[in-house]
């Protein structure tokens, strides 16, 4: 592993997986793993559309299922010095607390918590380019590595969808190495196309 990592990895606030995944690098990056990262939106309900339904980007009916999303990228690119702490706190809302994250009451609650302005956040979704972010994200990685879900990581032109069962609980260095032994073998080992444990100890 170089002194500085470069990698991407996707997100849905709605999976647990991704929420584990999220928390390791986000920990790390907290407590100054040297890494650039990319945080890649991904919609599960894009991966679910029925063969001959429109896509969830021009589904009024599904724009609720977009709103955390949208609202994270908008975090992400116009107030990144808030987002790992907000990307967390959206995890959070939806895993640890049970709230339904569809709910723009929901997101704007996260998003006071974490010191910005929600109207600020709603008026930037509803100029529309946070779905269109979310859009090119997921139809980009899904075209150039045939992501189908998450959390998928991406390095070195290879991707891998993975499942850690585990979350930091806050420690740095625990994080730092978990994620480091996925991007070793995410790069370092592309022989390996499988490894699934057939049981998950308890």
């Amino acid at each position: 592993m170089s002194p500085s990592t470069s990698f991407a990895v996707n997100w849905d606030y709605r999976c647990p997986f991704a929420r584990n995944a999220h928390e390791h690098v986000t920990t790390a990056l907290q407590a100054g793993a040297d890494w650039q990262v990319e945080f890649v939106p991904f919609s599960l309900s894009q991966v679910h559309v029925e063969e001959g339904q429109p896509d969830v980007w021009e589904d009024p009916s599904k724009a609720p299922d977009l709103l955390a999303l949208e609202a994270g990228v908008v975090v992400r690119d116009r107030y990144a010095d808030r987002f790992l702490d907000t990307h967390l706190a959206l995890f959070r809302a939806r895993h640890d607390e049970g709230r339904d994250i569809r709910e723009e009451g929901v997101v704007r609650d996260v998003l006071a918590g974490q010191g910005l302005d929600p109207d600020a956040v709603m008026a930037e979704v509803a100029a529309g380019w946070p779905r269109e972010s979310v859009r090119k994200s997921h139809e980009g990685s899904v075209a150039d590595y045939q992501a189908f879900g998450v959390p998928t990581f991406m390095a070195g032109g290879r991707a891998v969808f993975v499942r850690l069962m585990t979350r930091p609980g806050g420690d740095g260095e625990l994080a730092r190495r978990t994620i480091e032994r996925v991007l070793d073998l995410v790069t370092g080992v592309p022989e390996l196309n499988e490894f699934k444990q057939t049981t998950i100890p308890r």
